[in-house]
C-alpha cells in the first residue's frame, strides 16, 4: 500500500563549478550561461523544474556566476526597449526567464564537490523532500524523468536516484550503483552505489545521471561524510550510507530512464547536443536539416 509524504515543491541547482572543461570561454562567463541554440543551459533545467511542479529553485552558486542572477532577473532596459519597438515576440522571450520560478540563490564559498553544495541548501529546504538537478544533463521535456522520479518517491518515501544503462567502458565517469529489481519495470532499489569506479570495480552498468530527489535525512549524512573522491564530499558516499541502512533515511530507488538525455558537460557531447535540439526545432529544424545534410555529405566526398 502507497504512503503518503511531504509534497515535494523545491529544486535545487548547484551551479558553482568552474567549467575548466570549456575554458577559455567560461574564463568569465559561467558554464551555465553558454547557449544551446538560443537558450542558455541553465534555464532549459530551471523549466524541467517547473514542468515538474517545482517553483521554489534555490541555486548553488560561487564566483563569478552573478550572470545566472542577471538572466533570471528582469531588464527593465531592454525590455523597455523591445516595447518601443513594438517586438513583441522577442519581448516575451525576455520576460520569460524572469517569470519561470521564485528563485533563490546562495554561494558555496569553497568548491568542496557536489555534496557540500548540497549541503549548502539545507537552512532553504528545511525539512521537506527536495530535488536536485544538475546543469550538465539536459533532459528532453517529452520523456519527463523528474516527474516519474517525484511519484515514486511520493509512494515509498526515501530518496531517489535517475540512472541509465551505459556501456562497461564509460562507466568510469559516473556513479555506479547495486540494484534490486522491484515489481515495477523501471524502478529498481538500490543497495550499494560507488563514485567513479573502475570498469571492473563497477557493481553495475547502471550509472548515475544528473537527477535526485532526496529525503532531507541526507543533510545530516552529508555533514558527517568525509572527503571521498577527488578531495571533495560525495552525494554518492552519503547516498551509500542512506541506501546500506533505511532506518536512517528510507530506502533509495532508482529510476531507469531511457528517453533523450542531452550531455552539456563535455565539448564533443555539448555540440552534439545542440545539433539534435537544432534539428528538432520547427523554426530552425527544416533547413538546418538540410544544410546537415548537405554538408556531411560534401565532407565524406572530400575524404
Amino acid at each position: 500500500m502507497s504512503q503518503s509524504h511531504p509534497r515535494i515543491s523545491k529544486a535545487v541547482i548547484p551551479a558553482a563549478g568552474l567549467g575548466t572543461r570549456f575554458l577559455p570561454a567560461t574564463k568569465a562567463t559561467p558554464k551555465e550561461m553558454l547557449p544551446v541554440v538560443d537558450k542558455p543551459a541553465i534555464q532549459y533545467v530551471v523549466e524541467e523544474a517547473v514542468a515538474a511542479g517545482l517553483d521554489d529553485v534555490l541555486m548553488v552558486t560561487g564566483r563569478n556566476k552573478r550572470p545566472l542572477e542577471d538572466h533570471f532577473d528582469r531588464n527593465y532596459e531592454l525590455e523597455s526597449a523591445l516595447e518601443k519597438k513594438g517586438d513583441g515576440e522577442r519581448l516575451a522571450k525576455v520576460q520569460e526567464s524572469s517569470d519561470l520560478a521564485t528563485m533563490h540563490y546562495v554561494r558555496q564559498g569553497d568548491p568542496k564537490g557536489l555534496g557540500h553544495a548540497v549541503l549548502c541548501a539545507a537552512p532553504h529546504v528545511g525539512d521537506e523532500p527536495f530535488a536536485v538537478l544538475l546543469g550538465d544533463d539536459l533532459i528532453d521535456p517529452r520523456d519527463p524523468l523528474l516527474q516519474r522520479m517525484i511519484e515514486v518517491q511520493q509512494e515509498h518515501g526515501g530518496s531517489v536516484v535517475a540512472l541509465m544503462e551505459v556501456a562497461p567502458e564509460q562507466i568510469h565517469l559516473y556513479g555506479s550503483a547495486a540494484v534490486e529489481a522491484t515489481t515495477e519495470a523501471d524502478v529498481v532499489r538500490l543497495s550499494g552505489l560507488v563514485e567513479k569506479p573502475s570498469r571492473e570495480e563497477a557493481p553495475s552498468h547502471y550509472a548515475i545521471i544528473g537527477r535526485y530527489v532526496l529525503d532531507p535525512a541526507v543533510f545530516d549524512v552529508l555533514s558527517k561524510t568525509e572527503p571521498g573522491r577527488g578531495g571533495e564530499i560525495q552525494l554518492t558516499d552519503a547516498l551509500q550510507q542512506l541506501a546500506a541502512d533505511a532506518t536512517l533515511g528510507g530506502p533509495v530507488h532508482g529510476v531507469v530512464f531511457q528517453g533523450r538525455r542531452y550531455d552539456t558537460g563535455d565539448r564533443g557531447d555539448y555540440l552534439r547536443a545542440i545539433v539534435r535540439l537544432a534539428c528538432e526545432r520547427e523554426d530552425l529544424g527544416p533547413d538546418f536539416r538540410t544544410w546537415l545534410q548537405r554538408f556531411v555529405t560534401e565532407e565524406m566526398q572530400q575524404r
